[in-house]
């Protein structure tokens, strides 16, 4: 006798979840808030430790001072003759070889590496840097996206500036620069030599908040009688709420001017 053959039809049943509409988009990190100024763009006003220091903030808003360079790793290829720009042996003469010596200064793309404070102060119109170091200072007025310079700008240590917005990002555009030391290379120890840029420097900065008290600063180096194409390196810059520019005089209770110390005036060591 057959048995009776029961069929059994399985359904397999999908539970759908609803996700209530938005809660996609609150899972995703928040970008991080940063400071912006009445007209809605990022605001630069502080005092920063530029690239000149590890940014390792410590108690009483501490920062660690550090000699930084551009690093070659990231040169473009040198043109033929380039080198003789680039790289100059180190004669002795230290009028000739670290003008900064004797208080000449710094030049630009040098001035931003320096391990001292930089105070910005952000309008509509104008970014004013003020570097503590030789004392400098920098007005860029801000306007149009790839306006053209002056004519005829004269040759300067820190050249001619002018800057734009792009989003949220600053951009500084600087011709004009004298022909001087690139950076602090010959303080690295040993090598014998100095870097430095030709008079046809086309350099460029490149500012946008990574938080609100960190910043990534991205240069780039156009010089056409050194290197075959522009090339860029990234630093940072750290806010410091506590901090404020001191005075810089170089020539003042300079003991080792040229490298020649004294224990006092007239008195060599």
């Amino acid at each position: 006798m057959l048995k009776p053959f029961v069929s059994i039809l399985v359904i397999p049943v999908v539970l759908v979840c609803a996700a209530p509409p938005g809660s996609a988009r609150a899972q995703a990190p928040a970008a991080p808030k940063v400071p912006r100024a009445a007209d809605g763009k990022p605001n630069f006003t502080g005092v920063w430790a530029g690239p000149g220091f590890a940014h390792t903030v410590g108690p009483r808003d501490t920062d660690t001072p550090r000699v930084v360079a551009y690093d070659p790793k990231n040169f473009a290829p040198v043109k033929p003759g380039g080198e003789s720009f680039l790289k100059r042996k180190l004669s002795g003469n230290t009028r000739a070889d670290d003008p900064t010596a004797f208080c000449l200064p710094n030049g630009l793309t040098r001035q931003i590496l320096s391990p001292y404070a930089q105070q910005w102060i952000q309008s509509s119109g104008h970014m004013v840097i003020l570097y503590e170091y030789m004392h400098f200072f920098r007005a860029i007025p801000i306007g149009a996206p790839n306006r053209p310079h002056d004519k005829d700008v004269e040759p300067t240590w820190m050249g001619d500036s002018i800057g734009w917005w792009d989003g949220d990002t600053f951009v500084v555009d600087t011709v004009g620069l004298k022909e001087w030391m690139f950076d602090a290379s010959l303080d690295l120890g040993g090598n014998g030599e100095a870097r430095w840029h030709s008079d046809a420097l086309h350099f460029t900065e490149r500012l946008r908040f990574a938080d609100p008290v960190t910043v990534s600063y991205t240069v780039t180096v156009d010089d056409p009688k050194i290197f075959t194409a522009p090339w860029s390196q990234e630093f940072g810059m750290k806010l410091h709420p506590t901090w404020k520019i001191f005075e810089f005089v170089c020539e003042e209770n300079n003991r080792c001017q040229g490298g020649q110390c004294a224990d006092s005036v007239g008195q060599k060591k």
